[in-house]
């Protein structure tokens, strides 16, 4: 399966707690932090609540 990268780009402070808690379930704690998970639909849908705050790239 597909993987992909995604790094905080932004804060989540002053950030709705949906937001903020949708970071902190793909593993994102802080600016800069990048993680890799599968490409599925569910990640896909968690990244599309936060684009604003995160970067994506293909592993």
């Amino acid at each position: 399966m597909a993987k992909i990268k995604i790094r905080q780009v932004k804060s989540s402070i002053k950030r709705p707690q949906n937001q903020k808690r949708t970071l902190e379930a793909l593993g994102l704690r802080g600016i800069g932090q990048e993680v890799e998970h599968d490409t599925t639909p569910n990640i896909l849908g968690m990244i599309e609540k936060v684009k604003h705050l995160v970067s994506t790239t293909e592993a």
